[in-house]
């Protein structure tokens, strides 16, 4: 029989090795987050020109736009990140996206706001302040198309991206840059004020901190407290190894997180719990039936009877996300690598890591007590 819990220590020393550089990279601000959490406006546009990251980076400068951050994408389109910029024009009543016709107006939309006193609302936009995000203009189904804060859904794939409405700074930026660089085709746009990144930010905590208190309130009850402890340990060496990889990456290839990174986390949570579980519950049941046996040897046992299983259910996840990591659309891959890197580090921990500190700890304890009963009986 393999002896996977004698060798514990070096699968201590292997999980040390995959968190200690991300735990670095995390301290040194590695993490990079998106608009979903910084609020501003971030655009992905196509120019004629086909402008460089640099090209256009110093035209921005120019318009007044120097903390703009600029990253190229395939296909000649670069994503542009700036402070938030106004879609919409308050000041002009009843406004119309640039080259509409009052007849493509909504008569719906119309209708509602006369009814209520105010002006229409334009189809591409919707009034925004710091504290709602304004619309997402989404293009085809490679380009983002991020739905909005508010949780509204996103344009059908394949759709062009609605017009940005005439006279506001967006639009006024937007000819700039068309007569610099030629026209230009932009396939996303959206905006998000800084009160909606802020509170995302902290209700992402919240979640995430709650998940784990009720995770170990759960383990604690049904195995035990150094059951439930061990399992958070290893529950928290898959979340900073999801995490510090993606520091990692921002740090050097400027990989940014957003919003559905914190449901892979979340999902990353349960899917670790979950194979943990299955050991520790085997666990339980070998040491009613090996009562004789040293602990280790009862662990060791229930891991070889638990793995084949635990190893093809999880392989069965990997092969579908990376499908989706390689085939799938750019606005799901750091969803995807997110949740890869998590199903895989929740397989290796429940087994290498939260088996084996129950087993650390167990003989840590009888050691203790064996030194204590030796010390007595001398007295």
């Amino acid at each position: 029989m393999y002896d996977i819990v004698g060798k514990r220590r070096w699968y201590f020393l292997f999980s040390a090795i995959l968190t200690i550089p991300g735990l670095l990279f995390i301290i040194l601000g590695g993490l990079k987050p998106s608009i979903d959490f910084t609020g501003g406006t971030e655009w992905e546009v196509q120019h004629q020109d086909r402008p460089s990251a640099v090209e256009m980076s110093a035209a921005l400068a120019e318009l007044g736009y120097a903390d703009a951050i600029i990253t190229e994408l395939p296909e000649g389109f670069l994503r542009i990140r700036t402070e938030p910029i106004d879609l919409v024009a308050p000041e002009s009543p009843g406004f119309l996206p640039t080259g509409s016709s009052s007849a493509d107006a909504s008569p719906s939309a119309s209708a509602s706001a006369e009814a209520s006193g105010s002006p229409p609302a334009s189809p591409s936009a919707s009034a925004s302040n710091d504290a709602s995000e304004s619309p997402a203009v989404s293009g085809s189904a490679e380009a983002s198309g991020s739905a909005s804060a508010s949780g509204s859904p996103e344009p059908s794939p394949g759709s062009s991206p609605a017009p940005i409405a005439a006279g506001t700074e967006f639009a006024d930026l937007e000819e700039e840059l068309d007569g610099r660089f030629g026209p230009g085709e932009p396939r996303s746009v959206r905006t998000v004020g800084p009160l909606i990144g802020s509170g995302l930010i902290r209700s992402s905590a919240i979640l995430i901190g709650i998940g784990e208190l009720f995770i170990l309130l759960y383990l604690w009850m049904r195995f035990g407290f150094r059951f439930g402890t061990a399992a958070i340990i290893a529950l928290l060496h898959d979340v900073i190894l999801v995490v510090g990889t993606f520091a990692i990456l921002g740090y050097f290839f400027n990989l940014e997180f957003d919003a559905l990174f914190v449901t892979a986390l979340l999902t990353v949570i349960g899917f670790s719990v979950h194979d943990t579980i299955v050991v520790f519950d085997r666990i339980r049941e070998n040491r009613v039936r090996h009562a004789g046996e040293s602990f280790g040897a009862i662990v060791n046992h229930s891991i070889l009877q638990t793995m084949a299983r635990s190893i093809i259910t999880s392989l069965t996840v990997v092969v579908t996300l990376g499908a989706l990591l390689l085939l799938g659309p750019p606005t799901i891959r750091t969803f995807a690598l997110a949740l890869l890197l998590g199903v895989v580090s929740g397989t290796y921990s429940s087994i290498f890591n939260a088996s084996q500190i129950l087993v650390e700890w167990h003989e840590r304890s009888e050691k203790r007590r064996a030194i204590v009963r030796t010390v007595l009986a001398r007295r």
